[in-house]
């Protein structure tokens, strides 16, 4: 089930107030990525996204996902007075009206050389496209499962890092990129790049989990990153979108 977000050009699939699990442009509209060359911090970040997005001609409400770097993994509580200082920017844009955020998110820790506060990799915006090629970001996700439950009781195979443990980590996220995906209508034939992000070694499982299901279409990017909750092990997320620059 999707929800539309008329203010910002595109329709999402609800999720939890700091992310949605995913954002597609609306007809007559297309995603774009901006990369950042050098990962700039939160508030630095936001105000130049402003920039870079009212400079094409668009409102702040097109701002629709958003890739994070953060200095190592939270705890639950520190997970949510995070979120709780990163909406408050996206409420004074119009995005998040307190309740619901229509933005998806990812959010990693680099194992090696990390950030030393929060800061942003890319984000990503709508705008108007001539174009009926489909667009979209899929949130990412790493093997908890939904509910209110802590972390640690909705992970999959808690603090299993054992071949096994890591192939059903693996499993239970590319079966979350499909169902997201399945929302908006779209399947891993339309993903235009996937992501990965985890220390462990999953080529094992690479082969079956990954490529024979299509996950690998457009080859798999990994970065050496845990996922942003302490015990995570897994997250991906993936897209796609036909115009990405780097600034």
């Amino acid at each position: 089930m999707t929800s539309d977000f008329a203010a910002g050009n595109y329709s999402f699939i609800p999720g939890v107030f700091q992310y949605s699990a995913g954002a597609a442009a609306n007809p007559g509209y297309e995603v774009e990525r901006v990369r950042f060359d050098k990962w700039l911090p939160l508030a630095e970040g936001f105000a130049r996204i402003a920039q870079y997005i009212q400079a094409v001609g668009r409102p702040l409400t097109s701002f629709c996902a958003c890739e994070l770097r953060s200095p190592a993994a939270f705890t639950d509580e520190g997970f949510r007075n995070f979120n709780l200082h990163y909406v408050k920017t996206l409420a004074e844009w119009g995005v998040y009206d307190g309740k619901t955020n229509p933005v998806a998110r990812s959010n990693v820790c680099p194992e090696i050389d990390p950030p030393t506060e929060p800061s942003f990799y890319a984000f990503s915006f709508t705008r108007p496209s001539q174009s009926a090629s489909p667009s979209f970001v899929i949130a990412g996700s790493g093997e908890s499962q939904d509910g209110a439950a802590s972390y640690a009781e909705r992970t999959v195979r808690y603090r299993d890092i054992s071949p096994d443990g890591i192939k059903e980590k693996v499993r239970y996220v590319v079966d979350v990129m499909e169902k997201r995906m399945a929302a908006f209508g779209h399947g891993w034939k339309d993903a235009t790049a996937a992501q990965t992000y985890t220390i462990r070694d999953f080529y094992p499982v690479f082969a079956d989990a990954l490529v024979s299901r299509g996950a690998a279409r457009a080859g798999l990017t990994w970065h050496f990153a845990r996922p942003p909750v302490i015990d995570l092990e897994y997250e991906m997320d993936c897209r796609r979108v036909m115009r990405e620059v780097v600034i």
